[in-house]
């Protein structure tokens, strides 16, 4: 499942990012590679998420978040 699909509070575990650019090399150079666990905080209208990862608040756009394959985490 995408990212963008999660729902407010729910944690999950990154399987792996999709070719969204030089944001992947990004995500990936801060920790949110493979096995990172992410917690969806907020989500706007236009799909922008707010997300907690390695206990950082960070923003990001549905574009993004359309690019980053989660599975809820513990299953």
């Amino acid at each position: 499942m995408r990212l963008s699909d999660g729902e407010i509070g729910r944690a999950y575990e990154v399987k792996r990012i999709g070719n969204i650019g030089r944001a992947a090399r990004r995500l990936e150079a801060l920790g949110m590679g493979g096995h990172a666990v992410i917690r969806v905080l907020h989500k706007k209208a236009g799909g922008d998420m707010i997300i907690r990862a390695r206990g950082t608040r960070w923003a990001i756009g549905r574009r993004i978040a359309e690019g980053i394959f989660v599975r809820e985490a513990g299953k």
